[in-house]
């Protein structure tokens, strides 16, 4: 199965044929690399990726109470957006912006639910522009009641290098006050990760967030697939981000 992504306004490297020779086909990925990125990049986007590491381990910090951790970190979230070098706003927006925008805090949308993992595993595959094909495993289901109605979400494996969980959904609310592709709970490969409670995954919705597309052309991201769209509104975590004269 194929799952279409945002196309993105990024130009691409051309590569040519791989060659049956692995110290060529090795040199070949080194000097893409080199176009991609450069020491400064790698540096700020490790200065990134440490950051949003450290952000996620204070929301698992239980000493807290749910709503003050998540207080907490919409304005570490908004403080990286604003001023970090690889914050996925563009350099106008930046300067412009008053960072994301959230519904307030729900404790209703806070669970603790058991994996399902009785679950057939499928592979969705995601064309995206950079990093080529993409495969997600569904690995296990989470179910959880709201509005007087039960509903699932499917949870989804990254396969590749160190792999990672994926929980993307789409709700009633998306393309009208939330972003149209979808949002993320849960990416761990990007460290986001709210922890477990008494062996359950924590599924906090008000943690919900944009993938990177929704803020910049430049990016691209898998969206969520057809079983994880939800008939109900989750209004709760991240709004759709302004545009225009809306910043």
């Amino acid at each position: 199965m194929v799952v279409s992504v945002l196309s993105s306004g990024m130009t691409t490297v051309p590569i040519l044929p791989a060659s049956r020779d692995p110290h060529r086909f090795a040199i070949r990925a080194v000097n893409i690399c080199s176009v991609m990125m450069n020491r400064t990049n790698c540096e700020e986007l490790l200065d990134y990726r440490r950051s949003v590491l450290e952000m996620y381990a204070r929301t698992r910090d239980d000493t807290l109470d749910p709503a003050v951790r998540c207080e907490r970190f919409r304005q570490q979230r908004a403080e990286l957006f604003r001023k970090h070098p690889r914050s996925p706003l563009s350099r106008e927006a930046m300067a412009q912006t008053g960072g994301p925008r959230y519904y307030d805090y729900d404790p209703a949308l806070r669970y603790a639910l058991p994996v399902d993992y009785d679950v057939e595993p499928d592979v969705t595959e995601v064309h995206l522009q950079e990093d080529g094909l993409m495969r997600l495993v569904r690995f296990g289901k989470v179910r959880f009641s709201l509005h007087g109605a039960e509903h699932s979400l499917s949870l989804f494996w990254v396969s590749g290098y160190g792999g990672g969980v994926l929980l993307p959904f789409r709700d009633a609310t998306s393309g009208r006050e939330t972003y149209g592709g979808g949002r993320y709970v849960l990416d761990t490969i990007k460290h986001a990760d709210l922890g477990s409670e008494d062996g359950c995954l924590i599924v906090d919705f008000n943690f919900s967030y944009n993938p990177s597309c929704a803020y910049d052309p430049r990016w691209h991201c898998p969206l969520a697939p057809a079983e994880n769209h939800l008939p109900v509104q989750i209004r709760g975590g991240e709004k759709s981000y302004p545009s225009g004269d809306e910043i």
